[in-house]
């Protein structure tokens, strides 16, 4: 397996080239005096280091030594607890984090870098403190002062870590019928029982304390979800001083024997009476959650990004190496006995199909990185509100399209290195199976497509994608004569969403079956559309630049590569979208 390089010169591209980010940074108080240019490519570079060398090389042997269970205590793979200490005594489980509490303070948009690398040394990794950072998040943004100040700080200093305790055996999307219950104390602590499946980082020997929070339901909660709380659970109960108190019954039954990510405990939780705090208010416990979501899904998206990028690197070192056939034109290699195998078309189909949508994939996550920047941090209303509204679009896709992509892309990976891909000291076949989680957790794709299509598409009457149209309508009309490769096919992509976008609010006027039928392909088509708005952007600034050195040539050439051979994919897409929902629906459920 290639040496992991995090990929510094593309991020910088996005960041300070396409996107030009320190002039939001400028306008946003919140971030001006924080972070600038040279402050966010300091601490890029010091994360490309510290992932390259200290997590990247445990990727492989945390996956054939996975997690152990001995009665109720986790223990991570060889190497995991001195890695987390680098990690985290380098502040970067804080690096989104509020800096009132130890946090780094450093935006999204550098934060969703980190993460790329991170992910892209082993995802299994990345879990622990990605989900500590999620926790952190709900805590800051609705709990009281008393528990911020008790939690956040050795939470950010990565001295304790996070879990998130949503699904149950029996619930899983359908958060509504949850049956953990939340008893109140005398002293305003509740007693919190149930119990919860599929909790990744609930147990582990990383750090000295896990803070779990947990949705629950009070006595007098309304049914379905507007019955639900959120509570914070310590593992070891904090005494007023912050020094370590009491075993909390929070403990974990088993760990799951997975497909993937073998490095990353998830865990079966058990409450027994445990003592938990409310986090905000009472039956508000998925607002508070959510608060969350919007980044985690961002951050999934990138996770699918992250292995992409570290199968590509394998993949493109392979077949700069491996000789196998000749060249159809004729040999190119004539001291050798066969040519590299990256003269062959398959495989360049291959390998241009992985940059292609991973450098694409790095532009959209970054810029809705940017989104959430200027919703949290812009003090007008009305840019904060349409930030806000993109943000409430884009996740999805960001979420779904990314991890899709990923699959898709490790695998393209795997196919380069031949019988090679599928045996394990290579490491391709690990990347298949660790990104395939992508697609299922925090919301499995098909329901983020359907939160694409039923909630912000048809649920706001169009509104919401009208707003991101109209972006690309003002870019394309603004652009110069030298674009016209790029926005023709540009503008094309968007008159053909623009059609399905109104087809499926039409239909499903009549037919709620429609909104479910069309959604996984229409967030492809939208995806492979917004996509092109990305590789349109960076063709602009490359146009630019092109003569400067080979980075701005190669950016073109994917560009042109993206338009020719991706983009088309979204007819046929379109047109499963149109043949509507009532083929779905022929058979019995007896006859399948």
């Amino acid at each position: 397996m290639a040496d992991y390089k995090a990929p510094l010169r593309d991020m910088r591209f996005v960041l300070n080239e396409v996107f030009e980010v320190s002039k939001l940074w400028a306008q946003l108080p919140g971030l001006a005096e924080a972070v600038d240019e040279d402050t966010a490519l300091a601490v890029l570079e010091e994360a490309g280091k510290v992932t390259g060398k200290s997590i990247a090389p445990l990727s492989r042997s945390g996956d054939e030594e996975g997690c152990h269970w001995d009665n109720g205590a986790v223990r991570t793979p060889a190497g995991f607890i001195d890695a987390y200490k680098t990690y985290a005594e380098g502040g970067w489980v804080g690096v989104g984090g509020d800096p009132a509490y130890g946090g780094m303070g450093m935006p999204k948009v550098i934060s969703a870098q980190v993460e790329e690398m991170v992910n892209s040394s082993s995802l299994a990794f990345g879990l622990y403190p990605m989900l500590t950072a999620g926790a952190c998040l709900s805590i800051n943004a609705h709990a009281s002062d008393t528990l911020k100040e008790q939690y956040l700080p050795n939470m950010y200093a990565g001295v304790w870590a996070g879990s998130m305790c949503l699904t149950e055996p029996h619930a899983g999307t359908d958060l509504g019928i949850i049956r953990t219950k939340a008893e109140p104390q005398a002293d305003g602590s509740y007693k919190v029982s149930g119990t919860k499946i599929f909790i990744t980082g609930g147990e582990h020997d990383l750090t000295e304390n896990i803070i779990h929070l947990v949705l629950a339901k009070l006595p007098d909660a309304p049914a379905g979800p507007k019955g639900i709380s959120l509570f914070l659970v310590p593992k070891f109960l904090v005494n007023t001083d912050g020094s370590l108190g009491a075993r909390n019954p929070a403990n974990c039954g088993s760990i799951e024997h997975k497909m993937g990510i073998q490095a990353s405990a998830t865990c079966v939780m058990n409450f027994d009476e445990a003592v938990g705090y409310l986090v905000g208010e009472p039956n508000k416990g998925l607002a508070a959650m959510f608060t969350m979501m919007n980044y985690e899904r961002l951050g999934v998206g990138i996770q699918g990004l992250a292995s992409a990028e570290r199968s590509y690197q394998n993949a493109i070192e392979y077949a700069r190496d491996r000789l196998q056939s000749r060249a159809p034109t004729g040999p190119q290699a004539k001291d050798k006995v066969a040519d590299p195998i990256i003269v062959h078309p398959d495989v360049r189909r291959m390998l241009l199909t992985m940059k292609a949508l991973n450098e694409g994939g790095r532009a959209f996550s970054t810029y809705v990185a940017m989104q959430l920047d200027t919703a949290k941090y812009s003090e007008d209303a009305t840019t904060r509100k349409r930030a806000e509204e993109l943000v409430a679009l884009l996740t999805p896709v960001s979420k779904a399209f990314l991890t899709d992509l990923g699959l898709e892309s490790a695998v393209h990976g795997q196919q380069v290195f031949g019988g090679h891909g599928y045996i394990r000291e290579w490491g391709q076949e690990q990347l298949v199976r660790d990104v395939r989680i992508t697609q299922i957790y925090e919301g499995t794709n098909g329901i983020q497509a359907l939160d694409l299509m039923g909630r912000k598409v048809v649920g706001s009457g169009g509104a919401l994608y009208k707003l991101f149209a109209d972006e690309i309508r003002h870019f394309t009309a603004s652009a110069g004569a030298d674009l016209e490769e790029f926005v023709k096919p540009l503008n094309a992509a968007l008159d053909n969403l623009d059609d399905l976008t109104a087809w499926v609010l039409d239909r499903a006027r009549n037919n709620p079956n429609e909104i479910g039928a069309a959604s996984v392909e229409y967030l492809q088509v939208f995806g492979y559309t917004a996509y092109a708005y990305m590789w349109a952007l960076m063709a602009r600034t490359a146009l630019a630049k092109q003569g400067e050195d080979d980075f701005y040539a190669s950016k073109l050439g994917t560009a042109r590569f993206y338009f020719a051979r991706l983009l088309p994919r979204i007819h046929s897409l379109s047109a499963s979208v149109k043949a509507g929902s009532e083929s779905l629906y022929l058979l019995d459920a007896a006859q399948f």
